[in-house]
């Protein structure tokens, strides 16, 4: 699995951090999503895709390339 994130895209809604706080990460400054692991290991796969599904302004892609 490999994430991107649209940092122009970002509502800074905050899902993803909720979710994943393990792979996303936010600045305090105005909430932008950060990304801390665009690897993640196999455990956190589930909350990833969970994420990028709640994300309102789409900001999350994933690819489940091998």
């Amino acid at each position: 699995m490999k994430i991107t994130v649209d940092e122009e895209r970002c509502c800074g809604a905050g899902q993803c951090v909720l979710i994943a706080p393990e792979v996303f990460d936010q600045r305090e400054e105005d909430g932008i999503v950060v990304l801390l692991d665009a690897a993640p290991a196999e455990e956190q796969h589930g909350a990833v895709r969970e994420s990028a599904g709640v994300c309102p302004a789409a900001a999350i892609q994933v690819s489940e390339a091998p």
